[in-house]
């Protein structure tokens, strides 16, 4: 099978490695010219030729770059040929999409990737969402992709289905990932634990809590053991956002989920207004002390090593 791969970034450059070890013929396209197979859109399409299947052409680009390939796409696509949208779009976007594409005949599959710079050597696990005809078509791209095993794939549904499930994937892992974020730091301010990337070690094996990114967290810690060279400040890429307002939409409690995305908020504050507002008022009502701003104490203390 042969596709185009628009996007040859981190991630979208080890899929094509990927799929070329498992014999697909991948003709890839970025605006780096160095690492790309075609000098244009209108290029990698071209050298498409298989006369047996439809012309598949995979996007890995960013959320902005999206609209602007697709409706280039539009113009050099045939009826039958399929787009597959890998990259971390909202799934009310597909549904746009999908509408925008078969105006010409042109079919739509959404596709959730997970597995980041691993994914190369491990696969990547992929939620897709469209027709099941067309989903049947690509599914030796899926395949080459994959991990090996039963696991790592799903046809979650219609179109945006797939970006649905990814969100909310990504969601969980904020809420992880804060979860394990919070006992590092009790652990470090704790006295009577001496040896944190130990503790977070063992619970590799045997515990109800090991995980791929507890395994990445311990990788962390081997190299930096009380992450004294990163700054606490952590951005958010847009789905954990999407899940909570989809949790509202859906009036579905998500506290750990929502918990993570604020404090990913809080991390980005040098000094809380909110909290300033909280001092104000308790020495209002109690004659509270505050701190103020010159006040050498002011500084948050460091945590305990």
């Amino acid at each position: 099978m042969e596709l185009g791969l628009v996007g040859l970034g981190k991630m979208g450059g080890n899929m094509r490695e990927r799929m070329r070890a498992a014999g697909l013929k991948v003709v890839g396209f970025d605006h780096n010219a160095s690492i790309s197979d075609a000098t244009d859109l209108a290029d990698m399409v071209g050298k498409l030729t298989a006369a047996d299947q439809p012309k598949v052409i995979w996007v890995m680009v960013p959320v902005q770059a999206i609209d602007p390939v697709l409706t280039e796409l539009a113009d050099l696509l045939s009826e039958g040929d399929i787009v597959i949208d890998g990259g971390n779009s909202r799934w009310t976007d597909d549904i746009r999409r999908a509408e925008q594409l078969a105006t010409k005949g042109i079919k739509f599959v959404d596709c959730g990737v997970s597995g980041g710079v691993w994914g190369l050597e491990n696969g990547y696990a992929l939620m897709c969402g469209g027709d099941t005809e067309t989903v049947a078509t690509v599914m030796p791209i899926f395949e080459a992709l994959k991990p090996e095993g039963e696991f790592g794939f799903v046809h979650a549904g219609k179109v945006g289905a797939g970006h649905f499930a990814k969100m909310v994937h990504n969601g969980i892992e904020y809420a992880i990932m804060q979860a394990y974020a919070e006992g590092f730091e009790l652990l470090e301010a704790a006295e009577i634990v001496e040896n944190v990337p130990e503790a977070f070690d063992s619970w590799r094996e045997g515990t109800v809590i090991r995980s791929w990114l507890l395994d990445l967290m311990v990788n962390a810690l081997k190299e930096d053991t009380h992450l004294d060279k990163i700054r606490g400040y952590a951005e958010d890429s847009g789905e954990g956002r999407w899940t909570v307002e989809a949790a509202i939409d859906h009036a579905v409690p998500v506290p750990a989920i929502a918990a993570s995305l604020f404090a990913r908020f809080a991390s980005r504050q040098d000094d809380s207004p909110a909290m300033k507002a909280i001092a104000a008022m308790r020495n209002q009502f109690g004659g509270h002390a505050v701190k103020g701003a010159e006040d050498p104490s002011y500084a948050t203390p460091p945590i305990k090593h």
